[in-house]
């Protein structure tokens, strides 16, 4: 009898530690401010710049110069996208991804990739164990570190392919099946991985259908000589203090449903078809430096994450709808990693960006021309 006591209490503590744990969450909500109550989409993005304000304030507590890269992290987030940081040791990559997780209230997990790493490191496995109600012997599964809301995947580059194949997979279909059984991953749910751009040795190249499923490749770039001793300062000193939570869970997943719902007008559409279709050497109106530089390009993954990342970059700035400024904000996180340059582009100094900004420059974004076109088809 006293052990089912025990068993009751414990259930109970827990049944109220869930609870107390949801009212805090309610509590930080700013779509709900009551933990009840529904606001409109025009005002939901009004309280989303806001939040945003507060998310890059905190963030600023511990990271310093990399305002950009924060902010390409929660257009993705947002989108229900992946980004993949490239950026040399030692720029607080996995503060950046630890810090955005504690003002989103997300739970986060880091995963070291090694050349021994196995996919059972990452999904999880079945282990021999007792089960605590019929204490029987048998076969569980233990959930491995991709059940977070927010995973960073340091150094993917530096583990073999099948156990990369093991994350990309459980980032494109959000499950794991172990055992004959499907485990849905935790939701919200994004990965941030990291890769050295610098050392090539005992390393493993994502190959192009992986890279394909990164929303964005972001790129974290040193810091100016002003920000560098910001950084000194803080660091070496009392520092600027720990991040706080600013929204909850339930917002995110609520933005990100809000983020379906903003307009885009029809010559935007247009105008992301033609510049994705720009960066493939084969189109016959593709520009003469993209037959020159460009092995392939971009496939059609490119135009739904720059719609739906323009999107999201649109209400983050307060508004509903998204414009031409956000496409092109985002053509290069969106692109750089779509497309392959060949022998005569390495031989250039030509780079990814570099041909980016040559379609920004070369392709039209008149409206107009847009409108008749679409009136003449």
């Amino acid at each position: 009898m006293a052990k089912k006591a025990t068993k009751k209490k414990t259930a109970r503590s827990s049944k109220v530690e869930a609870a107390e744990e949801l009212a805090a969450t309610a509590k930080k909500s700013i779509l709900k401010p009551d933990g009840t109550g529904e606001i409109d989409d025009v005002a939901a993005v009004k309280k989303l710049n806001e939040a945003r304000d507060s998310i890059m304030a905190e963030l600023r507590k511990t990271i310093v110069g990399m305002d950009q890269a924060i902010d390409e992290v929660l257009i993705a987030i947002f989108s229900r996208g992946h980004g993949l940081l490239e950026g040399v040791p030692g720029l607080a990559k996995t503060l950046l991804v630890s810090s955005i997780a504690k003002t989103l209230s997300l739970s986060f997990k880091r995963i070291q990739f090694t050349p021994d790493l196995m996919p059972s490191d990452i999904t999880g496995s079945e282990l021999l164990q007792d089960d605590p109600e019929t204490r029987e012997r048998k076969f569980m599964f233990t959930k491995g570190p991709i059940f977070s809301n927010l995973v960073l995947a340091d150094e993917i580059n530096r583990t073999p392919p099948k156990t990369q194949a093991a994350l990309l997979e459980a980032m494109q279909e959000k499950i794991v099946s172990a055992g004959g059984e499907d485990y849905v991953l935790d939701s919200p749910f994004f990965v941030l991985a990291t890769q050295n751009p610098l050392e090539q040795e005992g390393t493993y190249a994502l190959p192009e259908a992986q890279l394909d499923r990164f929303m964005f490749k972001i790129h974290v770039s040193y810091p100016s000589q002003q920000e560098e001793i910001d950084i000194m300062r803080s660091v070496t000193g009392s520092g600027g203090g720990t991040p706080e939570q600013v929204i909850g869970k339930e917002d995110i997943l609520a933005l990100q449903d809000l983020v379906t719902r903003v307009p885009v007008a029809d010559h935007i559409f247009q105008y992301v078809a033609a510049l994705v279709r720009a960066t493939r050497p084969a189109e016959e109106n593709a520009p003469g430096f993209v037959k020159d530089f460009v092995s392939w390009g971009c496939g059609p993954r490119a135009c739904l994450n720059l719609i739906t990342g323009a999107k999201a970059r649109a209400i983050l700035r307060g508004r509903f709808g998204a414009s031409l400024e956000d496409v092109q904000a985002l053509a290069g996180p969106v692109l750089r990693h779509r497309m392959g340059l060949n022998f005569a582009a390495q031989a250039e100094g030509v780079d990814a960006d570099h041909v980016i900004g040559r379609l920004l420059e070369e392709i039209p974004s008149d409206k107009e021309l847009y409108e008749k076109e679409a009136a003449s088809a």
